[in-house]
C-alpha cells in the first residue's frame, strides 16, 4: 500500500474513532450521564430489597435483558445470544446479583460504588483499560468483587468495545476459581457467540483453547462433569483443528476422579477416533483407574498397548502397577516390576521404594526389604531423599534392632542419610535391648553429621551412661552436642551432677560437687 492510500485510510477512520471517544467522555461528565448511574443503581439496590421478602425467604430477580441469559446446563449445542441492544453510557443498567449472606450493600454502598465507577473507569474503554479496572480497582475492593462480571456484561453492551482474549481469559480464570459455575456458564456460551476478534482473521484465536481447557478442569473438579462436555464440545467448534491431548486428559480425569470409569474409557475410544495420540499421562489415568475397579489385568494389557504405541512410561506408572501387584499379592511380580523400572532407566522415587517397603513390612516380608534397600544402594539407585524409618521401625519392633543398626549403617556409608525420625527410632531400640554402646555410637555419628537429636531421647540417653559409670562419655556427648546447637535443660545437669556425686563419693569418699562439676563444665572433647 502506498503512502498516499495510506494517510487517506487513516483520514478516514480519525474522524471516528474520535467521535466515539468524545461522545463517551461526554455522556461520563454529563448531568444526564450521572443520574444514568444513579438511576441503575437504585434499581440494583431495589432488586436487593425485594429479593427479600417479609417471611424472611430470598428469591432473585431475574438479570436484565442487555445480559447473555444464565442457561442450565443441558447436553446440546450452545445456543448463541442475539446482538447487544445499541450501548450508550446513559443506557447503563448493571443487573443486581443474587443476594448473598456476606454481601449487604446499603444505599450509601451504592452511591459509593456510583461515585467509584465515575472516577475509576475511563474512557474511551478498551479490553486493556478494563482488565486494569477489574484486577486493580475493584478486586481490592471486597464489597465491589462481586460485580466483576456485571460489569465486564455491561462493557460488552456499548458498541465501540470488544472483548478480547485477556478479557476472556481473566474473567473465565476468576469464575472458576470462586466457583461462580451459572456465571461461568455464560461466559462460555457468550464467547462462543461473540469469539476473540484474533478469530476475525483465517484462524481462530490461540488463547481459546487454554480458557476452555481451565474452565473443564473446574467444572471437574466440582464435580460438574455435563458442563464440562458441553464446554468441551463448544471449544472443539471454535478451535482450529483437534483439541490437544491436554484437554482430552481434563477430562478423562475428571471421569476417573468422581468413579466414571465407563465414561473415562468411552471418551478414550473417541480420542483415538479423532486421531489424537494419547500421551503417558493419558495412560497413567487410565491404569489407576483400572487398579481401581479392580481389573489390574484390563491395567496390565493397557501397559503394554502403551508400550506398543511408543509412549515410555514413566515413575507413575511403574509406582500404579507396583501397588496393584501388592493388592494381587504377587509380592515377586512387584520387585521384578520395580527392576524393570531400573532397566528402561527411570528413576526410583522416594514413593517407589515406600510403596515395596512398606508392602513387604506388612506381609512379614522385613528381611526381603532389607535386602532390596541394600540392593538398590549397591546399584546407586535409591533416591537420596528416601526416609527408610519405616524398615527401621518394623526391625526395632520386632526386636531386631542389631539388624536395622546393620542396614543403617550400611546405607549411611553408601551415602543414604537416615533421617531424624530413624535415627531416634533406632536409638530408642538399642537402648530397650540394652545395647548402651551401640546406642552411644550412633548418638556420636548423629551429631556428627549434624543430626541433632530432641533433648527427651538424648537426657535419656545420658541416664543410662551415668548408670554404667561412664559420666566421662556423657560429658562428652553434652558438649559435642552442645557444640550442634542442642541446648541442655535442668535434666541434663541434674543427670550429670548426680553421676558426679557419686563418682566422687566412690573416689575418695569426699564429696566437692562445685569442683568437680566446674571441672566437667569446662572439660572440652
Amino acid at each position: 500500500m502506498s503512502t498516499s492510500s495510506s494517510m487517506s485510510l487513516i483520514k478516514r477512520i480519525t474522524p471516528s474513532i474520535a467521535v466515539h471517544a468524545q461522545e463517551n467522555h461526554r455522556l461520563l461528565s454529563s448531568s444526564s450521564s450521572s443520574s444514568a448511574f444513579h438511576e441503575a443503581f437504585s434499581a440494583t439496590s431495589q432488586s436487593l430489597d425485594d429479593a427479600h421478602t417479609k417471611d424472611g425467604s430470598t428469591r432473585v430477580k431475574p438479570p436484565s435483558k442487555n445480559l447473555p441469559q444464565i442457561v442450565k446446563p443441558t447436553l446440546r449445542p450452545l445456543q448463541t445470544f442475539s446482538s447487544p441492544p445499541p450501548s450508550l453510557l446513559s443506557d447503563l443498567k448493571l443487573p443486581s446479583p443474587s443476594p448473598l449472606p456476606t454481601l449487604t450493600l446499603s444505599t450509601t454502598n451504592h452511591d459509593n460504588l456510583i461515585n467509584f465507577l465515575k472516577s475509576k473507569l475511563s474512557f474511551p474503554l478498551t479490553p486493556k483499560s478494563l482488565l486494569h479496572f477489574l484486577k486493580s480497582k475493584l478486586h481490592p475492593n471486597p464489597n465491589l468483587t462481586l460485580y466483576d462480571f456485571h460489569i465486564f456484561s455491561w462493557a460488552s453492551t456499548i458498541d465501540s468495545y470488544r472483548h478480547d482474549h485477556s478479557t476472556f481469559e481473566w474473567m473465565a480464570r476468576t469464575l472458576a476459581i470462586s466457583s461462580r459455575f451459572e456465571q461461568l456458564n455464560s461466559l462460555l456460551q457468550f464467547m462462543a457467540s461473540n469469539p476473540c476478534p484474533c478469530s476475525d482473521g483465517i484462524f481462530s484465536c490461540p488463547r481459546t483453547e487454554p480458557i476452555f481447557q481451565f474452565s473443564v478442569e473446574a467444572y471437574c473438579r466440582a464435580r460438574k462433569l455435563e458442563e464440562a462436555m458441553i464446554a468441551f464440545e463448544s471449544m472443539e467448534k471454535m478451535i482450529d483443528g483437534k483439541p490437544s491431548v491436554v484437554s482430552y486428559n481434563a477430562l478423562i480425569h475428571g471421569f476417573v476422579k468422581w468413579g466414571e470409569h465407563a465414561r473415562a474409557l468411552a471418551f478414550y475410544d473417541r480420542m483415538i477416533r479423532n486421531r489424537v495420540k494419547p500421551n503417558v499421562i493419558t495412560f497413567n489415568i487410565l491404569i489407576s483407574s483400572y487398579c481401581r475397579n479392580l481389573q489390574f489385568g484390563l491395567a496390565l494389557e493397557l501397559f503394554k498397548e502403551m508400550k506398543e504405541k511408543g509412549c515410555s512410561p514413566d515413575v507413575v506408572s511403574f509406582n500404579t502397577l507396583i501397588k496393584g501387584f501388592f493388592r494381587e499379592r504377587k509380592f515377586e511380580d512387584a520387585i521384578a516390576m520395580a527392576y524393570e523400572m531400573i532397566e528402561l532407566g527411570c528413576q526410583l522415587s522416594s514413593a517407589t521404594c515406600e510403596i515395596l517397603v512398606d508392602g513387604l513390612c506388612r506381609e512379614g516380608k522385613v528381611a526381603e526389604a532389607c535386602e532390596l534397600l541394600i540392593g538398590f544402594s549397591s546399584k546407586r539407585v535409591l533416591p537420596e531423599k528416601y526416609d527408610y524409618f519405616g524398615l527401621v521401625e518394623a526391625l526395632c519392633r520386632s526386636g531386631n534392632s542389631y539388624r536395622a543398626l546393620d542396614v543403617v549403617t550400611d546405607l549411611w556409608k553408601r551415602g543414604n542419610l537416615p533421617s531424624l525420625i530413624a535415627c531416634t527410632t533406632l536409638v530408642e531400640g538399642l537402648r530397650k535391648q540394652k545395647k548402651r554402646e551401640e546406642a552411644l555410637a550412633l548418638m556420636e555419628n548423629m551429631l556428627k553429621e549434624g543430626i541433632v537429636p530432641d533433648i527427651v531421647t538424648f537426657n535419656c540417653l545420658l541416664e543410662d551412661l551415668s548408670d554404667m559409670g561412664k559420666t566421662l562419655e556423657a560429658n562428652k556427648l553434652r558438649l559435642l552436642a552442645q557444640s550442634k546447637g542442642l541446648e541442655p535443660d535442668g535434666l541434663t545437669y541434674r543427670v550429670l551432677q548426680s553421676q558426679i556425686v557419686m563418682f566422687s563419693k566412690r573416689r575418695c569418699g569426699q564429696v566437692v560437687p562445685g569442683r568437680h562439676l566446674g571441672a566437667f563444665r569446662g572439660q572440652v572433647n
